[in-house]
C-alpha cells in the first residue's frame, strides 16, 4: 500500500523559511514525477512545484524565485524548500506521486501539512 508522509510545516513569519519532506512508501513501479500543491481557505487546490525522476523541476508562477523542490529517488523523499514567505503562501500543503503502472499513471496524495505565515 502506498504511503506519503509529509512533515515540515508550521508557523513562521513573513520572511522567514521552511522546508517540507514527504516520504512515500510501498512503491514498486516507476515513479514519474513527485510533487507540492496547497489549498487555502476556500480555494481550489493549486500547483506549487513538480519535478520528475530526471530532475525537470516546474513552478507556479508566485513561488518562482522562492521556493525550490528536490528529490531523494533512492529514498522516494521529495523536499520543497520555502524562502521569502508571505502571508498569502499560508495553506495546507500536500504531497503527491505520479506512480507509473503497465495499465496508466495514478496518483498518489499525503494527507497535507499546515503551513501558516503570520507575525
Amino acid at each position: 500500500q502506498v504511503q506519503l508522509v509529509e512533515s515540515g510545516g508550521g508557523l513562521v513569519q513573513p520572511g522567514g523559511s521552511l522546508r517540507l519532506s514527504c516520504a512515500a512508501s510501498g512503491i514498486y513501479f516507476r515513479i514519474n514525477a513527485m510533487g507540492w500543491y496547497r489549498q487555502a481557505p476556500g480555494n481550489e487546490r493549486e500547483l506549487v512545484a513538480t519535478i520528475t525522476t530526471g530532475g525537470s523541476a516546474n513552478y507556479a508562477d508566485p513561488v518562482k524565485g522562492r521556493f525550490t523542490i528536490s528529490t531523494d529517488n533512492a529514498k522516494h523523499t521529495v523536499y520543497l524548500q520555502m524562502s521569502g514567505l508571505r502571508p498569502e503562501d499560508t495553506a495546507v500543503y500536500y504531497c503527491n506521486v505520479v506512480v507509473h503502472y503497465i495499465d496508466g499513471d495514478q496518483d498518489y496524495w499525503g494527507q497535507g501539512t499546515q503551513v501558516t505565515v503570520s507575525s
